[in-house]
């Protein structure tokens, strides 16, 4: 036995070291050990997606606050941040490998509870709130936004092979703002919630304008082109008077390109079935 494996090897307030190390010495072992434990930059970006994708709630609470207040317009915009804010926390969590780095928690679940309160909730609240359907279908309207919006959100196939929408997302933030920009009346929009609501459970194809590789570049440039439009009519918005009659070069190329997604909806439905 060595010297350094014997225990005469030690001084007098040493003990032996069974794995044969240098005592006061950090094993190699122990130092790996400690290096994989220690946060690296991957693990950080992972949660700070996360984060990212958490003040979407933040964007939804000053939405009900502005909803409180009776203030439509802040509404939509805060709701129009949620969204920019849900557009792009899947490209990030993707890039940054989230479930590889942050594997305990599920970015997928804190997702979809917080597209239920920006998407579904506060919309059904602003059916209610704003008289946006005729007297005594507030109720009605508003719960039957939140409970058909139910079957959407724990639908295991809501995606096509493709990445359309099989059926109608859940999207009432958007519904509501073309209640709001297109100035329609109650019983109009009432039946848009009816069918909106219907289509929920009909394989109608909806478009993911970032996920659907077909016309990628294009779509993404005339989703662009229709969020810049969009804060524009309702940032200049003023009550009592229509968008079509204040910026009406604004309002039909917002019109336009709505009929883009329209058009590439109605093909896709047509279409058929689309494997990978």
């Amino acid at each position: 036995m060595s010297e350094a494996q014997s225990p005469a090897g030690h001084g007098p307030h040493e003990s032996p070291d069974p794995g044969g190390h240098t005592p006061g010495r950090i094993a190699p072992s122990a130092r790996k050990t400690r290096r994989r434990r220690r946060p690296d930059g991957r693990v950080l970006a992972a949660w700070a997606v996360h984060a990212f994708t958490a003040t979407g709630a933040v964007a939804g609470l000053l939405a009900i606050s502005a909803l409180i207040a009776g203030d439509l317009r802040m509404v939509l915009l805060w709701l129009g941040a949620a969204l920019l804010i849900d557009g792009f926390d899947g490209p990030m969590a993707r890039k940054v490998r989230v479930t590889e780095f942050a594997p305990r928690f599920d970015g997928a679940i804190l997702d979809h509870i917080i597209d239920y309160l920006n998407y579904t909730v506060i919309p059904a609240l602003v059916v209610y709130r704003f008289g946006l359907v005729p007297e005594g279908f507030a109720i009605p309207a508003a719960a039957y936004i939140m409970t058909t919006s139910l079957y959407c959100f724990g639908n295991k196939d809501m995606k096509t092979a493709d990445n359309y929408f099989s059926g109608f997302p859940a999207v009432w933030n958007v519904v509501i703002l073309y209640f709001y920009l297109m100035a329609s009346g109650p019983w109009a929009n009432l039946a848009v919630i009816a069918a909106m609501g219907a289509l929920t459970f009909v394989p109608f194809k909806f478009i993911h304008p970032f996920r659907v590789r077909a016309l990628r570049s294009f779509t993404i440039a005339v989703t662009g082109a229709w969020g810049a439009l969009t804060l524009v009519l309702v940032w200049t918005s003023e009550q009592g008077l229509a968008p079509a009659e204040t910026l009406p070069a604004a309002y039909w190329g917002w019109l336009a390109t709505s009929l883009y997604f329209l058009g590439l909806c109605l093909w896709r439905s047509l279409k058929g079935p689309e494997t990978r």
